[in-house]
């Protein structure tokens, strides 16, 4: 029985590497899967998912319109699709968490889930609250803060290296804009 999964964690904690190990075990025993990735994010090609230790696979995009659900029927009507895989899928929206719920229960398709949990703020993304709620499985991939706990929350910088406490809740970037930390020296950062 297919069932949906919802791999989570702050940045940097090699949720992209787990998704593309994933697509390799699969393919590895004659299988096929279908890798998704949010059209917002193209830092390192359009259509790619790509991990820091420099794994990639190609993807196809999704973006707020678009119907999964609708997408993989298409796509496993041409070539049968053994399980989906989404990247980057805090920017799921609520209908599209509902389509892939879809995907498990109608096609018998397992879907695993890659995303951060939450944003800058400490707040949810849609996409994110609502695999917290609908997930058969939740699995928190962890990663360290500079002082060795948990990293749990994540910073966004200015040029500068200072935390940020406002702005747009979807900003792109990586190292350059982001810091993942633990709840204490995230607490640190926003009160300076």
């Amino acid at each position: 029985m297919a069932q949906l999964y919802f791999y989570y964690s702050a940045m940097n904690a090699g949720k992209s590497t787990t998704l593309l190990q994933s697509s390799f075990n699969y393919q590895e025993r004659g299988m096929t899967p279908l890798i998704f990735t949010a059209a917002i994010d193209n830092r390192y090609g359009v259509g790619k998912v790509s991990s820091r230790i420099g794994l990639q696979a190609d993807a196809q995009l999704f973006g707020p319109e678009d119907d999964i659900f609708a997408a993989v029927t298409d796509l496993h009507g041409a070539n049968k699709v053994d399980c989906l895989l989404i990247d980057e899928c805090q920017f799921l929206t609520k209908a599209q968490v509902y389509q892939i719920t879809e995907v498990v229960d109608k096609l018998n398709i397992p879907v695993l889930c890659y995303g951060l949990r939450t944003d800058f703020l400490g707040e949810l993304f849609e996409g994110s609250k609502y695999l917290l709620a609908w997930a058969d499985k939740l699995v928190e991939l962890k990663t360290i803060c500079h002082c060795g706990r948990k990293a749990n929350m994540v910073i966004r910088t200015d040029e500068t290296g200072r935390a940020i406490a406002d702005g747009d809740q979807v900003v792109i970037g990586g190292n350059d804009r982001y810091v993942s930390v633990c709840r204490m020296h995230y607490k640190d950062a926003l009160d300076k």
